[in-house]
């Protein structure tokens, strides 16, 4: 179909928003719209400029005969942390302390449009790690890690603690739970994971480490590497943590259930650069 400037410009950006890390040929722009490479070409620079400015990410280009483009989904820094610091504020709102001392963060973890912003976040700073798959421990990891993935544009998968028939064969491993002490089980689908991977570790909330302990310690039976570990949230008033290489988003000082009282902020992702570039 031909199209005017206006009309490739809102196809093309809404393309390129819904295929992030995949090189897209100027061939294949040139064909869906009829038009000249050159002007596709300056299509993309309008592109480029207007997601630099408004902090969407960057588009790499490569020239010569398989020149192409590939969007980079990304959020500054001043944007990653005002995001947070609002969820920060939302989850210190007495109404979340639950008996027991726990706090309800379900809303914010099933909120689509949160999961994604803050997939993005993660996918920020993992850009450059060279991951080629996000895990996770079922249940309440899932929608956050899938949020990260959707925008490294890598598969997910998912460690559980119950074993289920329609996943085939599983390597399991035992692992003690950070928090109680106790020996747990968590499997993984021998098809979920090839050998060799390189891992990116996505979980909703830490307090000593043991979960995310496990799921090093499983990628090592599938000849597979840890490259990154990312949580949505951690505890840090709990005892020494059992894994040091990771960043959070949050940090949870302490859960005061008689004064109603919590205490949240910024995680450690921002208290130092990044370390993929």
């Amino acid at each position: 179909m031909k199209y005017r400037r206006s009309g490739r410009l809102i196809d093309m950006t809404e393309y390129l928003l819904r295929h992030p890390h995949q090189s897209v040929s100027l061939t294949f722009f040139s064909e869906r719209y009829g038009a000249a490479k050159s002007s596709v070409s300056e299509d993309i620079g309008i592109i480029k400029e207007v997601f630099e400015q408004k902090g969407i990410g960057r588009l790499a280009t490569s020239a010569g005969v398989t020149g192409g483009v590939l969007f980079v989904p990304t959020m500054t820094d001043e944007a990653s942390e005002a995001l947070v610091q609002d969820i920060c504020r939302q989850l210190e709102e007495p109404s979340r302390v639950l008996p027991g001392g726990y706090l309800y963060m379900m809303d914010i973890i099933g909120d689509p449009e949160r999961m994604q912003q803050l997939g993005r976040i993660f996918a920020s700073y993992f850009h450059g790690s060279g991951a080629d798959v996000v895990m996770t421990m079922a249940t309440k990891g899932i929608p956050l890690a899938y949020a990260v993935a959707s925008q490294l544009h890598l598969p997910v998968a998912i460690v559980r603690h119950e074993q289920r028939v329609t996943e085939g064969s599983l390597v399991s491993i035992n692992y003690v739970s950070g928090s109680s002490r106790r020996i747990q089980t968590m499997s993984l689908s021998k098809r979920s994971l090839k050998e060799g991977s390189r891992v990116l570790i996505i979980d909703d909330f830490m307090k000593a480490g043991g979960t995310i302990r496990g799921m090093m310690d499983l990628t090592e039976e599938f000849q597979s590497s840890v490259v990154g570990a990312g949580v949505l949230m951690e505890a840090v008033h709990e005892h020494e943590k059992l894994v040091e290489d990771y960043v959070s988003l949050m940090q949870l000082s302490g859960v005061d259930a008689r004064g109603r009282r919590i205490d949240v902020g910024p995680g450690s992702m921002f208290h130092h650069a990044a370390q993929y570039e």
